[in-house]
């Protein structure tokens, strides 16, 4: 349950598909708000997800699960916007910016002026370009504004390494770093197992097919079921525990950056402090020369974009 520290806490989530509706249902399971806000521009499958939804409150501590318009999200604690295009079999994240650019910019003219202390957590692809986005017509501050980043993509890294040395994934540290996208990369000089170094157990060829395989996960699951929304579902609630809990976790999110390993303008997933109030700073890890040119391309892959 919510802490009593932070009572009545509500969650707007904005858009009602696959991944929206699985967002609002794993926060409503965890208990993570007193009330959790559904809202669509297609009224019918927001009602029916909410329904759906709302079946399973007598299993669960959540108030209330309920459809809502846009402007109703002017007063939530936390605003989570996964609504959007898809990504489509062979598109990528960046095919899909100026479709959903145009769709970030009029949910929130809809939503008008949001609540001072709220927190904006944005899903929809290209993270990184809308996060950039968001920040600027939000209207709230870059602390409060931030994306998913590589948050999916480290939880995919440290499952597949906890799957190829049989341990549990909480036994692995470390973070996938730069885009949520085709030029992401898996930070290794972060990564732990146990504490040692990921390289005491696996030579650096098997890494880098590992690598690869995480980068393509979402494009696998994709062609098999037509999108992703279980395991973003869950990052996303570990990312609200986080704020609403004031855990001050470290978490590999989307943030604009200003000289952090030599990028700037730009949002990207590195390291950030979360709590209450946003992101409390960019953890100061310095990478190696080799992950500062991954991340440098990354940042330039991004860039072009915005």
């Amino acid at each position: 349950m919510p802490d009593k520290k932070y009572p009545a806490q509500k969650i707007a989530v904005i858009g009602a598909g696959a991944v929206g509706s699985t967002v609002a249902y794993t926060d409503m399971v965890k208990n993570l708000a007193s009330e959790v806000l559904l809202i669509d521009l297609n009224e019918k499958k927001e009602k029916g997800e909410v329904m759906d939804i709302a079946d399973g409150l007598s299993f669960v501590e959540t108030g209330n699960v309920k459809g809502a318009d846009f402007k109703d999200a002017a007063d939530a604690d936390i605003i989570v916007v996964t609504a959007g295009l898809a990504q489509k079999p062979g598109e990528t994240r960046l095919d899909l910016v100026k479709k959903n650019r145009a769709v970030i910019k009029s949910i929130f003219k809809s939503i008008g002026k949001i609540k001072p202390s709220a927190i904006v957590i944005m899903i929809s692809n290209p993270v990184d370009v809308l996060t950039h986005v968001a920040q600027k017509v939000s209207g709230l501050p870059r602390a409060q504004v931030f994306g998913t980043g590589t948050a999916l993509d480290t939880a995919r890294l440290r499952h597949a390494l906890a799957v190829r040395l049989k341990v549990n994934a909480h036994s692995v540290s470390g973070f996938v770093l730069g885009e949520h996208g085709d030029s992401e990369f898996a930070a290794w000089s972060t990564v732990t197992i146990g504490g040692a170094p990921v390289t005491n157990f696996i030579k650096t060829k098997e890494l880098d097919k590992i690598a690869e395989k995480v980068k393509n996960e979402a494009y696998e699951i994709i062609n098999r079921k037509g999108a992703t929304f279980y395991g973003i579902a869950l990052t996303v609630a570990d990312i609200i525990e986080a704020v609403l809990y004031d855990q001050n976790k470290i978490l590999p999110l989307s943030v604009r950056l200003n000289g952090w390993n030599g990028v700037s303008g730009v949002c990207l997933g590195v390291p950030a402090v979360l709590g209450r109030k946003g992101i409390v700073k960019i953890w100061p890890l310095k990478l190696p020369s080799v992950e500062q040119k991954k991340f440098k391309k990354s940042a330039e892959a991004v860039k072009k974009y915005l």
